[in-house]
C-alpha cells in the first residue's frame, strides 16, 4: 500500500475486520496537519541533553455535538509536556541526576501550561487550525494547572520541573483526558489523576468536580465545589490510568465514563494482570451512579502493530455515545487502535453490589466473572488500526462529523519524541448513531 500525504483520500479495505452491514465496505481515509502557530510552545533544552521542540497537544480527547459546524470539532489537552523518570535518558539524552531515589517520579519541562479547551476546524486543503482556546479556571478565573493533586487516598506521583526543581501539589491541578459538550454550552471533563469528572461553565470557569467518596478532603481550599458522589473504591486506579473518556447520552440525561485500566484492587499486581475495568452510567440529574457494567480487555498479543505479553499495555482512552446505553469503546496500545461498539442492555449492573466494597475478596479485578453470573459488556469490533499503516499511535479522540465520517485524533504528548497531531477522517466504517 502506498503511503498517504495529509489531506489525500484513499480507499482501505478492512474486510473481516469491520462486524456487521460494513464488513464488506471500503473504508476512505482523509488525513490532516496542522503547522498552526497557536500549537507552539517553544524548546527546551536539558542541562548537558536534548533539545525539545514542544507543541501543544490538543487530542487527549474530541467531541462534536448536533449543533455545532459539520467540520468543527472540540478537543482537550491534558496536563501538558511531562516525561516519566524512567524514560528520561531515551528522550533527553542523560541521566538525570533529581531523578534518582524519587519514586513515580515525572519531569515537567513546561510546568506552566494550563489545560484547554480547543475548538477545531476542518480545512478543505488537508489541514486544521484552532479558532478557539478555552483555558480551564476555577470559579475565580484563576487557570488550573497541570500539576499533581495533594492525594493520600490515591497513589500518585512526585513532579519536578526540567532542572529538577521539586513541584508542589496543587488542588488546581487537573489532568484533563475526556470531554463533552452540552446543548447549553458547558462542558463535562473526564480528569486522570483524581480520578475525576468535572463540570465546567461555557468560559472554562469549574462548577463542580466529582470525586471518589471519602477523598472529599483532600482538595480542601480548592475555589470549586467538591463532592465526593463517585464510588470510593475509584480511588484504587493504578498511578496514571485514571479516567480517560466522557460520554453522553444523545438526550443529555446520562454520563458516562469508563476507567482507563482495571483498578489496582487490592494491589498494582493485579492491575498488571487483570482485564476487568469498570464503567459506569450516571443520571445527570442527581449525579447518582446508576450503572456500573464490567468491559473486559483484549490479549495484548493481539495488537498486531505492537503486540506484548503485558495485560496492562492495552488500556481505554476514549468512548463515545452512538445511542442511549449504546458506546464505542476506543481501546489501544501505543501503535494499534481497536473502536468496539457495545451495548449496556446486554450486560449485569453490579452498581452497588459486594464489588464496590473495598472488603471483598477476591475482588472483581481478580475475579472470573463469568463464573461469578457477570454478563460483560459484549463488544462488536467496527475497526482495527493495524490496517491503516499511515494513522500514527496513540488514539484518544473520536467524534462523528456532520456527513456522518468518523474522525480520529492522536494525543502527541507535546512534542516530546518529536510527534505531531494528526487527525484522520473516515468514512464507511458503519459506525454511526442510531
Amino acid at each position: 500500500m502506498s503511503t498517504l500525504r495529509a489531506g489525500s483520500l484513499a480507499a482501505l479495505i478492512l474486510g473481516s475486520l469491520i462486524a456487521g452491514p460494513a464488513a464488506a465496505e471500503d473504508i476512505q481515509a482523509r488525513y490532516y496537519l496542522s503547522d498552526d502557530t497557536l500549537l507552539r510552545i517553544g524548546q527546551f533544552t536539558f542541562d548537558g541533553g536534548k533539545t525539545l521542540n514542544l507543541t501543544v497537544g490538543i487530542g487527549s480527547a474530541a467531541w462534536r455535538g448536533p449543533n455545532d459546524s459539520a467540520n468543527v470539532i472540540w478537543t482537550v489537552g491534558d496536563r501538558g509536556p511531562n516525561i516519566a523518570c524512567s524514560e528520561m535518558k531515551g528522550i533527553a539524552g542523560i541521566d538525570f541526576a533529581p531523578c534518582k531515589g524519587v519514586q513515580r517520579g515525572r519531569v515537567y519541562p513546561a510546568p506552566s501550561y494550563a489545560p484547554s479547551i480547543y475548538r477545531v476546524m476542518l480545512l478543505d486543503n488537508g489541514t486544521f487550525r484552532v479558532t478557539d482556546v478555552i483555558t480551564l479556571k476555577d470559579r475565580d478565573g484563576n487557570p488550573l494547572s497541570g500539576m499533581l493533586n495533594p492525594l493520600k487516598t490515591a497513589a500518585t506521583e512526585n513532579a519536578m520541573d526540567g532542572s529538577g526543581k521539586p513541584l508542589p501539589r496543587e488542588v488546581n491541578g487537573f489532568d484533563a483526558e475526556g470531554i463533552v459538550r452540552l446543548k447549553d454550552g458547558t462542558f463535562w471533563i473526564g480528569e486522570e489523576n483524581g480520578p475525576s469528572i468535572a463540570h465546567f461553565s461555557a468560559d472554562g470557569r469549574m462548577i463542580a468536580r466529582y470525586v471518589p467518596q471519602g477523598t472529599e478532603g483532600e482538595y480542601a481550599g480548592a475555589k470549586y465545589d467538591v463532592k465526593g458522589t463517585l464510588p470510593a473504591i475509584l480511588a484504587k486506579r493504578a498511578v496514571n490510568r485514571g479516567i480517560e473518556s466522557m460520554a453522553v447520552s444523545p438526550d443529555e440525561q446520562f454520563l458516562y465514563f469508563i476507567v482507563q485500566n482495571p483498578l489496582a484492587n487490592p494491589d498494582v499486581k493485579s492491575y498488571q494482570q487483570a482485564k476487568n475495568t469498570r464503567l459506569f452510567k450516571i443520571e445527570r440529574a442527581s449525579m447518582k451512579v446508576i450503572g456500573e457494567y464490567v468491559y473486559t480487555l483484549d490479549d495484548p498479543g493481539s495488537f498486531r502493530r505492537d503486540p506484548s505479553k503485558r495485560q496492562n499495555d492495552p488500556r481505554i482512552s476514549e468512548m463515545m455515545a452512538i445511542g442511549l446505553d449504546r458506546l464505542v469503546v476506543l481501546e489501544r496500545t501505543e501503535q494499534t487502535t481497536k473502536l468496539y461498539e457495545i451495548n449496556l442492555a446486554d450486560a449485569t449492573n453490579i452498581a452497588g453490589t459486594k464489588w464496590d466494597d473495598l472488603a471483598t475478596s477476591p475482588t472483581l479485578e481478580q475475579t472470573d466473572v463469568g463464573s461469578a453470573g457477570i454478563k460483560p459488556a459484549p463488544k462488536t469490533l467496527r475497526l482495527d488500526t493495524a490496517n491503516l499503516s499511515d494513522i500514527v499511535g496513540k488514539t484518544e479522540g473520536l467524534a462523528l462529523l456532520g456527513d456522518g465520517s468518523l474522525l480520529m485524533i492522536n494525543d502527541d504528548d507535546f512534542g516530546i519524541l518529536g510527534g505531531r497531531t494528526q487527525i484522520v477522517v473516515l468514512r464507511g466504517t458503519g459506525i454511526e448513531r442510531r
